[in-house]
């Protein structure tokens, strides 16, 4: 088995469905790879809700999908327990969380209180019901859709719930090339249905391992602490990155250079993943004029190679 010829087939799958997007579809393998959860943000109707259906298909996972709404409650997750008669006893019923990929489709039109639901999935890849713990399958990602914060019924997502995310990406409107290629072709969702799986659970697990193995220097991880440092200076961003995000970030980078067909970790790597894995953390100064990401890149250009 050869992680080239798989990642390359994983791709190429991915990109006969999301077209004109290959950058952001790498990011997302990128992510995935490396054990995180994504975090999809645009506006309707540009493929965010078809990206994330294709990406638990090619990947081979069992998945469930879940509409957020205002009045969805955190049981409606969870699962609840209910009396059989038969029984004579309360029956645990499962929730849509325990599957390999949940699918949160427009988290932020949810309540708060339902969004840190998934805090403790997503950080323990466990749940708490009822007082009993229990374990969610092996892996598991949640790959959520979010329209902008300026639409109608939504509620902005916790800072740490953001911080859940590995990373964010946006796919934005296509070329003109790609879109003529979406009102000729076929119906992307029946594109979806029909997509085969790239990858086994056993093949996902020995990519995500062959991730660990890819290696970082001391002048790379020296860079990485640099670009962390200047996040908490003051100059651009209100506040700096958390440790948890500097792991992040290391991590992300491994992803990126294993599906570049390195088995080390070059500066390139960092700056390709950088806006994607740290900007939602972010809030730039009041006097930048800039989004996050603008903003992130501004202090990659200022901070020096190793």
């Amino acid at each position: 088995m050869d992680a080239q010829e798989k990642i390359k087939a994983l791709l190429g799958q991915l990109n006969t469905v999301i077209v004109g997007k290959a950058a952001q579809v790498q990011d997302c393998v990128a992510c995935l790879l490396a054990g995180g959860h994504l975090l999809i943000e645009d506006v309707p109707g540009v493929g965010k809700t078809t990206l994330a259906h294709a990406l638990a298909r090619a990947f081979g996972l069992h998945f469930s999908r879940v509409q957020f709404t205002a009045d969805l409650m955190p049981s409606d997750l969870s699962g609840v327990s209910i009396y059989e008669r038969a029984k004579e006893a309360f029956v645990f019923h499962p929730g849509p969380v325990f599957a390999q990929v949940l699918l949160a489709d427009e988290i932020n039109r949810a309540s708060p209180k339902t969004q840190s639901a998934l805090l403790e999935a997503m950080e323990e890849k466990q749940v708490t019901v009822e007082g009993e713990t229990r374990a969610l399958p092996s892996p598991f990602f949640v790959i959520a859709t979010q329209n902008p914060h300026d639409q109608l019924g939504t509620f902005a997502l916790p800072e740490s719930q953001l911080d859940r995310f590995l990373m964010r990406i946006s796919l934005g409107y296509p070329d003109r090339a790609a879109e003529r290629q979406l009102l000729a072709g076929n119906d992307r969702r029946d594109m979806v249905l029909n997509l085969q799986s790239t990858l086994t659970p056993i093949e996902l697990d020995w990519l995500q391992r062959k991730v660990l193995e890819v290696h970082t220097s001391e002048p790379l991880l020296n860079y990485v602490q640099d670009l962390v440092a200047a996040t908490r200076s003051g100059r651009w961003f209100l506040q700096g990155l958390s440790p948890r995000a500097g792991i992040a970030v290391v991590r992300a980078a491994k992803a990126q250079a294993l599906l570049s067909g390195r088995d080390y970790v070059a500066p390139d790597d960092v700056q390709a993943i950088l806006p994607q894995t740290i900007a939602h953390r972010l809030i730039p100064v009041g006097d930048a004029g800039r989004g996050a990401v603008e903003q992130v890149r501004a202090m990659v250009e200022a901070t020096p190679l190793p």
